[in-house]
């Protein structure tokens, strides 16, 4: 029986998806759900692992039905995750301990700066390519089994289980408790030059080592499915990748060199740099990617913590508009030089290159005739005004000026981002016609894996026309929006007491 798609599980911090492509690396169907946000604190912020996983169970039999597939025909699936969201689960009952904390989530930022006070920056800096920050899995580990009644007695006894959102989907998926080495390089406890958990940062964020699962390669089978609603046992499990690594190799960004941006809750910039491990001078990270065969190579990263998130909250929250859709029409009849408005939206601090965990979001330069357009506009903007602070650093760091931007994630379908993000970083963006690349670029790894694909040089030849926006802002005009972007960043840093 001929084994004609893949099935691409993309776990998003909103909300799943579930794809599925054919040989030609064409959606043959798609199924979107979004799930809970949990916020029992002011800056913390939980998933319900379990409801995550029901909400899977029912995308992957909602996927095969409106594409008409038969799941036996699958040569394979891959998944792809947020990053540094983790959650502890009892091995016995496969029952979690704890909601998942969430990549946002700032409970341990006290904790991470008693961390820097101890000196032990450089040398997480040089194990992990990592700062310290409450982003990142290890101290969100280390709060479970500090704040959940009996959880540091039975991780010692051997009990219970940990990992980010993709070890937890394919142990649903196949009883395994495995990992790729993108996902273990987001946890403060994985040494990316020797590509081990490391024993020294385990011991200094007091989690035990039995606590932390296999890691293997991104491109490599990880275990087949058994006793899954809506599939038959069998399936292979062929790629595993964090989904900012999917994105890159999704953009096919598997040279030195090549870099992409994405644009989905936050936005976040990887920089291909081979086998080499750069550490960034310039506020960036370095972490694990694919390389064109879907081994393991070096990036330089650059995140922003609330990209489309501030679109979320201005719908959901401000009720601005009902759907992300309406911004630019909303937007559409403001002139670019009618107001200065400026939205620095550090809901969860400000990532790379500032690393400031008691920053806090903020609005400059209300005046009495400042409406809901300008201040979506505004938010908007913001969006790209954090990508263009990355690709700066990016630029220092490795010294070479970028030609053009590519990009990808919800929120290119936005043109007025699409064309403000070319204008203010003075390059070219390229979109391309499919930009869902994180469900598409581990879905490529896997079909590499299965053999439907032989390598990077074949999947080139599949991808579709871009489209293109060029920059046509003033020098002038772009200086003074730059200027007044870095007067409000600079004005809401060390907010929080």
């Amino acid at each position: 029986m001929a084994k004609d798609f893949i099935i691409s599980i993309d776990q998003g911090t909103t909300g799943s998806r579930v794809f599925c492509f054919d040989t030609t690396g064409k959606v043959v169907s798609s199924a979107y759900r979004e799930f809970t946000q949990h916020f029992p604190k002011p800056g913390w912020v939980e998933h319900d692992a379990t409801e995550i996983w029901t909400g899977v169970c029912s995308l992957l039999a909602e996927a095969l039905s409106k594409g008409g597939l038969d799941a036996r025909n699958a040569a394979g699936i891959a998944i792809t995750n947020q990053r540094e969201t983790t959650l502890i689960w009892d091995k016995k009952t496969g029952e979690p301990v704890h909601r998942a904390i969430v990549w946002q989530c700032r409970r341990t930022a006290d904790y991470c700066e008693e961390l820097k006070k101890k000196n032990l920056a450089d040398l997480v800096r040089k194990k992990t390519g990592l700062v310290i920050d409450a982003y990142f899995s290890g101290t969100k580990i280390r709060w479970m089994l500090e704040n959940v009644a009996g959880a540091r007695t039975r991780a010692e006894k051997g009990e219970l289980m940990a990992g980010t959102i993709d070890t937890w989907l394919l142990y649903k998926l196949t009883g395994e408790w495995k990992t790729d080495y993108t996902n273990a390089s987001r946890t403060l406890l994985y040494n990316i030059e020797t590509k081990q958990w490391d024993d020294e940062l385990c011991k200094i964020l007091n989690v035990p080592r039995s606590l932390l699962p296999e890691v293997q390669a991104s491109r490599s089978k990880f275990g087949t499915t058994r006793n899954v609603q809506g599939l038959i046992d069998g399936i292979p499990v062929l790629a595993i990748a964090g989904d900012q690594q999917a994105a890159l190799f999704g953009q096919l960004c598997v040279k030195p060199g090549q870099a992409k941006n994405t644009y989905g809750t936050g936005c976040f910039l990887l920089f291909q740099t081979g086998s080499k491990y750069i550490i960034s001078k310039s506020g960036l990270l370095t972490t694990l990617a694919c390389d064109e065969k879907g081994g393991v190579s070096y990036a330089l990263e650059g995140s922003v913590f609330i990209g489309g998130a501030v679109i979320q909250w201005l719908r959901d929250f401000m009720k601005f508009f009902a759907s992300a859709r309406e911004t630019e029409d909303m937007i559409k009849n403001i002139r670019d030089d009618e107001d200065d408005v400026v939205f620095v939206p550090a809901f969860a601090g400000l990532g790379a290159p500032h690393w400031d965990m008691q920053a806090r979001g903020a609005v400059f330069g209300l005046t009495r005739d400042t409406d809901p357009a300008r201040m979506t506009r505004a938010a908007l903007k913001s969006i790209a005004f954090q990508s263009h602070d990355l690709v700066r650093a990016m630029e220092k760091d490795t010294g070479e000026k970028l030609p053009s931007l590519r990009v990808d994630g919800g929120a290119t379908a936005n043109h007025y981002l699409m064309q403000f993000q070319s204008d203010i970083l003075n390059v070219p963006v390229e979109r391309p016609q499919n930009a869902d690349t994180t469900a598409l670029g581990v879905a490529y790894l896997a079909g590499m894996e299965a053999g439907i694909w032989k390598d990077a040089e074949a999947l080139l030849k599949l991808q579709e026309n871009r489209t293109f926006f060029r920059p046509s802002m003033s020098q002038e005009r772009r200086d003074r929006e730059l200027r007044l972007w870095s007067k409000g960043v600079e004005r809401v840093k060390n907010w929080s007491e």
